[in-house]
């Protein structure tokens, strides 16, 4: 399954905002591995035409992480890893065409030639190379927002075949690319231990009283801050049957205005301290007597 075209290369948008994030940070040119995940769908198209259409298979290419190193280092072994498998490679560079060259094409015949990194797509017994190549570049001309532009390729039969990268987000649409996630990052215990046992009656029921107060008041200022983000209206965006666009822009123009009130505090405040601070120089040069 060498030759076995990729009918659709995916990649998540923190992945791909890391990726672009990692060219620009970079002090010169970068290069490095691209892992995920491989799988074969099987769909049935619907149709009324009483003619049976077959179903299609599709050959669908996740990417989830990346290693990245300067481009004048050379790529060591990939690592090996049980939870994800080498899909390709990319290469990131400043101030150059959209467009492969001979050394990316070298890469790329030496990475996909190789038996010992060839993986088994899920739900498929084929085999499948690493043949994804990822290309990120700068315009020619400096420009006052640093931009880069990017394309995917699949390097097939000794050339580069363009190929769309589609962008996944959260959303109804995207719910599956989220079923098997867990925090890499545990959060430490929390002490959940109450009161010694030789504290006072009294002290203990002063204590308690304080504390509830004290957590009403965190939740009146936490429901205020979150004022339109209740967990039960962004639940609702998960769900199959919600209207997902007019949530999103209620929800971004209840932010929006939440912003433009703070813009105006500030504007406020400001304003009074430039009053206050005129009317200290004032009152300082009064004292000097150079009015």
């Amino acid at each position: 399954m060498d030759d076995f075209p990729i009918d659709k290369i995916q990649i998540s948008g923190a992945c791909l905002a890391s990726l672009l994030h990692r060219a620009s940070s970079a002090f010169g040119d970068s290069h490095g591995y691209l892992f995920g995940h491989a799988a074969v769908s099987t769909s049935n198209p619907l149709s009324d035409h009483p003619t049976s259409t077959a179903p299609t298979s599709l050959l669908i290419t996740t990417i989830i992480s990346f290693l990245s190193l300067p481009s004048h280092l050379p790529l060591p072994p990939p690592p090996p890893s049980s939870s994800t498998c080498l899909l390709g490679w990319f290469s990131a560079r400043r101030k150059t065409s959209l467009r492969p060259s001979l050394n990316d094409s070298t890469a790329s015949l030496s990475l996909s030639s190789s038996p010992l990194l060839a993986i088994t797509p899920q739900n498929s017994s084929l085999s499948l190379s690493p043949s994804l190549f990822l290309l990120f570049t700068t315009p020619f001309h400096d420009q006052l927002i640093h931009t880069h532009e990017y394309k995917a390729f699949q390097f097939r039969g000794g050339s580069f075949d363009p190929k769309s990268l589609s962008i996944v987000n959260i959303g109804p649409s995207f719910r599956s690319q989220y079923d098997s996630f867990s925090p890499n990052l545990q959060l430490p215990m929390m002490n959940s231990d109450l009161r010694g046992p030789h504290a006072m009656v009294e002290d203990e029921i002063d204590e308690s009283l304080a504390g509830k107060r004290d957590q009403l008041r965190n939740q009146k200022q936490l429901d205020l801050c979150a004022e339109g983000f209740e967990i039960g209206r962004v639940s609702k965006l998960m769900s199959s049957e919600a209207a997902y666009t007019a949530e999103m822009e209620d929800l971004y123009d209840k932010m929006l205005a939440k912003i433009d009130t703070l813009s105006k505090l500030v504007e406020h405040s400001n304003a009074k301290v430039l009053d206050q601070e005129n009317r200290n120089m004032r009152l300082r040069s009064r004292v000097a007597g150079l009015e």
